[in-house]
């Protein structure tokens, strides 16, 4: 990431289903180059052709993108210790390459614990065919493309009734669907249609990749890709939707009775309710707490911090603290059971108050930066210069950030008084 990047969030919204394809073609619809995801299979170097081609449809009403995947009679029949060869030898970006190897080894897994064998002894069927290999190394490098740093994915539509697999007939949700959802905490949920809406594949693309699942994290939207399945049921849209965006809080509306964003908010002002979510960690690499922050952060909590502790024994340590919504504290639980070492957490209720909060731009250099104007009856005070805009305008122009962060101060110096309402 490079200095003054703004990171990218995205949410996989997989309510309507999700699979291989499905995936791939969300990351096309929501800008990652054809080309990217031709080129990703290509780099697999198959002994058979495969090719992707994209075509514009509809889902209960809503337009989306549908992938073929279209591939020759393959006569190989491959393991999981094929494909990670054929990713070892293939011309992908590392990134690309070690994600795509985890999702193999999750839905290896998942089919050695149903089956009740090991995973070397897993031959994939469906799994190994050209289609899906295409599929996972696809759609992982077209979310790398898109650049996402967090990614979040909401609980997944599984279907109902049954369906035909090289076992033979299984009830859907299907056991290594089921086992996929267990072994990384995910959620599911049956129907609403008698269909198989989640393969294994896709369950195992989501839940591998995903940092965190939940409803949609505070973003900005930038990009929204929908990507079709092949059926359109009646009543229910077939599709995989992907929202790309940045984390950064929107500007604050207020009603005319000076109400802000709801109970709990924390762009809100007065009183209200909100939770710290605390943990005491004394075994964590400190090369991982920023990147753990960022996690916390990019999920909707409104601060997170460390602070410094001696433990029993003489130990040294931190508190991890999260302040954050009631709706969000489950999912930054589970970041930070993910992020770090701790077996238990605590939590608790506490009050908070806060001024009116509103969004102005000044030019700097001819550049917009942003500036945060804080209120209470009507008077100014407190502004706050936005720091990446500071960095960003620096990178662009040369001058020392010191430099840009005065010259937007001075802009603001003599801000007019707020009116709340």
């Amino acid at each position: 990431m490079s200095r003054g990047r703004v990171s990218t969030v995205a949410w996989l919204d997989v309510t309507g289903g999700v699979s291989g394809d499905m995936l791939l073609a969300a990351c096309l619809d929501a800008g990652a180059p054809m080309a990217v995801l031709q080129d990703a299979v290509a780099a697999l170097h198959l002994p058979e052709q495969v090719t992707l081609r994209a075509e514009q449809v509809r889902r209960s009403g809503l337009r989306a993108v549908r992938v073929h995947v279209e591939t020759a009679v393959s006569t190989h029949d491959r393991t999981l210790d094929d494909v990670l060869q054929l990713l070892a030898a293939a011309d992908l970006d590392p990134q690309v390459r070690d994600r795509a190897a985890d999702v193999f080894r999750a839905l290896a897994g998942a089919e050695a614990e149903v089956h009740g064998t090991s995973v070397d002894k897993v031959h994939f069927h469906e799994v190994g065919a050209l289609d899906s290999l295409a599929d996972v190394v696809a759609a992982v490098a077209g979310l790398h493309a898109l650049g996402i740093d967090h990614l979040v994915c909401s609980p997944i539509a599984l279907g109902g009734g049954r369906v035909s697999t090289a076992h033979g007939p299984v009830p859907i949700p299907g056991p290594a669907v089921l086992e996929l959802l267990r072994a990384h905490g995910a959620r599911g949920v049956g129907g609403p249609v008698e269909a198989e809406l989640a393969t294994p594949t896709g369950v195992a693309l989501a839940v591998t990749l995903a940092h965190a699942f939940g409803p949609m994290p505070p973003m900005q939207p930038t990009a929204i890709g929908l990507g079709a399945g092949g059926r359109d049921h009646p009543g229910h849209p077939n599709v995989t939707r992907l929202v790309v965006g940045s984390p950064d809080q929107p500007p604050v509306k207020y009603s005319k009775n000076g109400a802000g964003a709801g109970h709990g908010s924390m762009n809100g002002f007065g009183p209200g309710e909100s939770v710290v979510v605390e943990a005491n960690v004394d075994d964590l690499d400190p090369r991982l707490w920023p990147p753990t922050l960022q996690a916390l952060l990019a999920a909707g909590a409104a601060d997170a911090w460390l602070t410094p502790i001696l433990m029993k024994k003489g130990r040294p340590a931190y508190t991890v603290s999260v302040l954050c919504d009631h709706a969000e504290a489950e999912v930054i639980r589970d970041l930070l059971f993910r992020h770090t070492s701790t077996i238990g957490m605590r939590q608790h209720t506490v009050a908070k108050h806060g001024l009116h909060r509103a969004e102005s731009r000044v030019k700097v250099a001819g550049r917009d930066v942003r500036v945060k104007v804080a209120s209470g009856d009507g008077e100014v005070l407190n502004v706050s210069v936005e720091y990446d805009d500071v960095i960003a305008v620096s990178d662009a122009t040369g001058m020392p950030p010191k430099v840009v962060l005065e010259l937007a101060r001075t802009q603001c110096s003599y801000t007019p008084r707020v009116d709340p309402t």
